[in-house]
């Protein structure tokens, strides 16, 4: 009697994938990468994708979300560029979640209208449980504050533009 040979085990552990997603929720980040001999995993937020590589082999992609259909698709509405006031964008410095103000009860560091001076703190960067401040390119008026309290920021993002 001939044996069927088995299929080798799926090497891909769908809890490591999870505690990805997890930390990739935890900290605001959009995309992780870890590598393990032949082993590849990507895990990233924006798109929800997910994909897998085994060395040289096949790459697997997420399916389809949706079949095309018979009907014409009605054309898609092009969002208006935001609109920029003039002046020096000062950039995200790194990858993190900026806040405002030092405290969540405090002030916010600038306002929209402030006159700041060269290396004034505008705001602060949260990376890695550290604090770190972001401080004005020049001296000038705030002319426009392009980020919330609180939201994930990725390196070079404008933040805030000074006239």
């Amino acid at each position: 009697m001939a044996t069927t040979p088995k299929a080798p085990a799926d090497p891909i552990d769908s809890r490591l994938v999870r505690k990805l997603a997890d930390i990739l929720t935890d900290t605001g980040l959009t995309e992780i990468e870890v590598e393990h001999g032949a082993l590849k995993i990507r895990v990233v937020r924006a798109p929800a994708t997910v994909t897998y590589a085994q060395g040289p082999g096949p790459a697997y992609a997420p399916a389809p979300l949706a079949h095309p259909s018979s009907a014409p698709a009605a054309p898609a509405e092009t969002p208006a560029p935001a609109v920029r006031a003039a002046g020096d964008q000062v950039k995200s410095p790194m990858v993190g979640t900026v806040y405002l103000q030092p405290q969540p009860d405090a002030a916010p560091f600038v306002r929209v209208g402030d006159t700041v001076s060269a290396g004034q703190t505008l705001m602060i960067i949260e990376a890695m449980k550290t604090m770190n401040p972001v401080p004005a390119t020049k001296a000038g008026k705030v002319v426009e504050i392009l980020v919330a309290d609180a939201q994930p920021v990725e390196f070079g993002e404008p933040l805030v533009i000074i006239e």
